[in-house]
């Protein structure tokens, strides 16, 4: 995330990793204040064996996509809202990617989500993972039909 005051939106994210068993590191990597760190952490994710990187960012939130230009791991960002303009420029910022740097992007503030995305990724090259995945996917329609049976004997 590019600011430690990410967490409070990014912690859904390594919750949702920790949920599928997926081991992940968190770190504090800023585009414009620690550049030179962003652009080892990006060049040696790969090697250091990083299947997937969820970047975090607020305002400008270039994190993502500069993560992405010095990667081949796939990056999926999420925009961080802040005090103004509810996050829609952090949006921007990660959607509007130039052809060839691609960044998945979430919903403003949907960390829970990727994190999923990230297990979904890492779960092609994975068995385990990706019973996990289909295990959950099978317990939140386990959990509409109980809503759906709840409203409908509320009625």
């Amino acid at each position: 995330m590019g600011s430690d005051s990410d967490w409070r939106v990014m912690s859904d994210a390594s919750q949702a990793l920790t949920d599928f068993g997926i081991p992940h590191e968190v770190e504090v990597v800023s585009a414009h204040r620690t550049p030179d760190k962003l652009m080892s952490y990006g060049r040696e994710a790969r090697s250091r064996g990083i299947r997937a990187i969820i970047a975090g960012a607020g305002g400008a939130a270039h994190l993502p996509g500069m993560l992405a230009s010095v990667t081949a791991v796939p990056v999926v960002g999420v925009p961080v809202p802040l005090a103004y303009l509810d996050g829609m420029d952090s949006l921007l910022s990660i959607v509007q990617m130039p052809a060839g740097i691609p960044v998945a992007t979430v919903s403003i503030g949907g960390a829970r989500n990727a994190g999923i995305l990230a297990a979904r990724i890492l779960g092609t090259s994975d068995a385990a993972i990706a019973d996990r995945v289909e295990a959950y996917a099978r317990d939140l329609e386990q959990q509409v039909e109980q809503k759906n049976q709840r409203l409908k004997d509320s009625l």
